[in-house]
């Protein structure tokens, strides 16, 4: 298999289907590929049309947690299940555009003489459809992570990134760790790039984070990234072959 899409859900219902609908029709020429649905134990109707869209989509499957964990267990759950060797996420509000997906495959295929292993294509929110105040928090958030844990990364929170399986699965596993994820790919010594993607306006559904938890939980997980980059990272190993 090519190509994994993971997508973590809680409570969109009325984004499901539309967003499913237009990654199907922009990976019709990338290979063959899965979707991975995990619902972080919606409350919503979220599992009934997700059971629903099993039957047309044979490409889809669907991981349901049984209690709420949160975005960054979501993701990790998707990723443990997906059978291809990169990945594909996206946010569940359609507020990425799969059509940039082909985009970030394209830029994998195309680098060359990088100075080390291309481990993650991040993309970068343009012309972002939000409010002012939750741009200035992301503005903000950014600039104080990008100061202190120097990982060159603009825009963290962008929710579209294709990236190989076993980078995520080998870097430390803790909350919101999402949002930190080309730190800690590059802490063990991979190559992320970053590119423009697009940015939609959310149609259904309210945002999940608010507007100071989402900065004060920040500044406390910065505080641990910070840690671990000073921390020995685990060895990467290969057995020499006749």
């Amino acid at each position: 298999m090519d190509l994994s899409v993971v997508i973590p859900v809680y409570n969109e219902e009325d984004n499901i289907e539309v967003l499913l609908r237009e990654v199907t029709t922009a990976l019709a020429v990338c290979g063959d590929y899965e979707v991975i649905y995990v619902d972080d134990a919606s409350t919503d109707r979220t599992r009934e049309r997700l059971r629903t869209l099993r039957l047309h989509y044979p490409r889809l499957r669907v991981i349901r947690h049984l209690r709420n964990c949160g975005q960054s267990a979501a993701l990790l759950s998707g990723i443990r299940a997906a059978r291809a060797n990169w990945i594909v996420t996206l946010d569940g509000d359609g507020q990425n555009d799969p059509i940039d997906i082909p985009k970030l495959i394209r830029v994998r295929d195309s680098v060359q003489n990088l100075p080390g292993e291309l481990r993650m294509v991040a993309g970068q929110r343009l012309n972002r459809a939000d409010s002012w105040r939750r741009r200035f928090a992301s503005r903000l958030a950014n600039a104080v992570r990008r100061r202190i844990l120097a990982d060159a990364t603009v825009d963290t929170g962008c929710g579209l990134k294709l990236f190989r399986r076993d980078a995520l699965l080998n870097v430390p596993h803790f909350d919101h760790m999402h949002r930190f994820l080309p730190a800690l790919i590059r802490r063990d010594g991979g190559v992320v790039i970053t590119v423009p993607v697009r940015h939609r306006p959310r149609l259904h559904g309210c945002s999940k984070y608010g507007l100071f938890d989402r900065l004060w939980v920040g500044l406390v997980d910065l505080a641990g990234v910070l840690w671990l980059q000073h921390r020995p990272c685990i060895a990467a190993i290969e057995e020499e072959t006749p």
